[in-house]
């Protein structure tokens, strides 16, 4: 029963970490478009709540970083997904 439930809570840091992939591609977009921190922050949250963005400017490009704990047994684990996009696109 222990190897079931650890089973089941490695499916839900899977999930989450699904949706911590998708935030950061979604922020660096929106970053990349001009959005400001707080507008790619508030798309990010609204993915993966209690989740933070923190950005970075390379070159021509705007990367986003997000970053988020584990659920249930897993909550001690930190969860973090970069995405970058070209800066201007449109």
């Amino acid at each position: 029963m222990l190897v079931l439930a650890g089973c089941f809570g490695a499916v839900q840091v899977v999930g989450v970490q699904v949706r911590v992939t998708d935030a950061a591609a979604t922020a660096a977009r929106a970053l990349s478009r001009g959005d400001s921190v707080g507008r790619a922050g508030a798309l990010v949250a609204g993915a993966v709540p209690g989740a933070s963005l923190s950005e970075e400017r390379r070159g021509e490009f705007v990367c986003a970083q997000v970053t988020a704990t584990g659920t249930g047994m897993f909550a001690g684990v930190t969860l973090h997904s970069r995405s970058c996009a070209l800066a201007g696109g449109q």
